[in-house]
């Protein structure tokens, strides 16, 4: 049986919903496939999202960045995280390996903490990077780039430019400064059209647009609890915490995630973010944004979403008087394109493949030779007390 080890960043959903498409083709092609995640994101996301019979070790494994809800960024608090992180590398890194070292997985995956890829080079265990950006280059195009710690910056470029391989998926940050990078398509899921069955549930029209409003992995954002209600767009969010509305369904009330509806809406408004901008290619949704202005990434999901799909960005102020009448008519008559195929996921796992193969014979042949000292593990999740 093989084994994945995946070490994903909490700093939302969206580093999860990129990894997760590639695992479910690595699961399909390994039937059994044994898979560890390494991250403080929420058990309850990363089962739904994830196959059947993961074991998650509950502990972060990087920074992220510390937000003040999806839109802000707090850059110089964040600064003294990761110099605090850099001053007990040496601890943390003992401790990853040793933990790699007793969980003996084939391949080490991740999307995109440093310290995992480090740790399996010093474990020997092969270790591979996929992400649409890096801490480094984000660091590094920041606002606060001129107040950078060097230790924190030169470990995060040579621990990435020392993996296996770096994994870009369309559309990333260049990075081309990485000698490992190898570039593939898109990734994203393709979710099935219920519209039907939602604009019934919700008691929407035949004539009126489904809007959904993403904005996740961040509490506390509530635009609709400034708007007056219209009867332009029902909305679709996560929750209502304001309270009920005749123009918003909150999808927790149907018992339903942002998947199930996500192909279901006529347009989207939302942050840019890789999961959020991808999906929206692939499921061929128009999308309303609104720019957080210093992140970096930006640079690169912005003009590829618009060469593919109805794009129309609004300013921050125009997104909390919800004046977006306007944008909304123009996102509504534009022409849709077609779909965008998400050949990253096969890509990427062609690449992992191999990889996968090459530690099941090991683990098989040791195996025969009765010097295997772990077995698989059920859908429990297990949680290792954090660093």
């Amino acid at each position: 049986m093989s084994h994945l080890f995946l070490a994903v960043t909490a700093h939302g959903y969206g580093h999860l919903a990129q990894a997760a498409p590639v695992i479910h083709e690595l699961a399909r092609r390994f039937p059994g496939l044994r898979i560890t995640l390494q991250s403080d994101i929420d058990p309850g996301l990363a089962r739904s999202r994830l196959p059947p019979g993961l074991t998650q070790i509950q502990e972060a494994t990087d920074i992220g960045l510390l937000m003040d809800g999806p839109l802000g960024t707090r850059w110089s608090e964040s600064l003294i995280r990761y110099a605090d992180f850099e001053a007990d590398y040496e601890r943390r890194l003992a401790r990853e390996t040793s933990l790699l070292r007793r969980e003996a997985p084939d391949l080490v995956l991740a999307d995109v903490p440093w310290l995992p890829l480090d740790a399996a080079r010093r474990a020997g265990i092969p270790a591979v990077a996929l992400c649409s950006l890096n801490w480094y280059d984000i660091l590094l195009e920041s606002p606060v780039a001129d107040q950078l710690p060097a230790p924190v910056m030169e470990r995060m470029r040579a621990v990435y430019a020392a993996a296996e391989r770096f994994i870009r998926p369309a559309p990333s940050m260049p990075m081309s400064w990485l000698p490992n990078a190898i570039d593939v398509g898109p990734i994203a899921s393709r979710y099935p059209d219920r519209r039907k069955e939602l604009r019934s549930r919700c008691g929407v029209p035949p004539d009126r647009p489904i809007a959904l409003m993403q904005f996740g992995g961040f509490q506390g954002f509530d635009p609709l609890a400034m708007w007056p209600e219209q009867d332009q767009v029902h909305w679709l969010v996560q929750d209502l915490p304001a309270g009920s509305r005749r123009d918003a369904t909150g999808i927790s009330s149907l018992g339903l995630r942002v998947p199930d509806v996500m192909s279901s809406c006529d347009l989207m408004l939302c942050k840019p973010g890789y999961g959020t901008y991808s999906e929206a290619a692939v499921n061929r949704i128009p999308v309303l944004y609104v720019r957080r202005g210093d992140w970096p990434e930006e640079a690169a999901l912005i003009p590829w979403l618009a060469e593919r799909m109805p794009t129309r960005e609004v300013t921050r102020e125009d997104l909390l008087a919800g004046h977006l009448a306007e944008a909304i008519h123009a996102l509504r008559t534009a022409d849709r394109p077609p779909a965008v195929e998400p050949t990253g996921i096969e890509e990427v796992a062609d690449l992992l493949e191999p990889l996968l193969e090459h530690g099941s014979r090991r683990a098989g042949h040791a195996s025969r030779l009765g010097s295997a000292d772990w077995t698989g593990t059920s859908s429990v999740t297990s949680v290792v007390d954090g660093s």
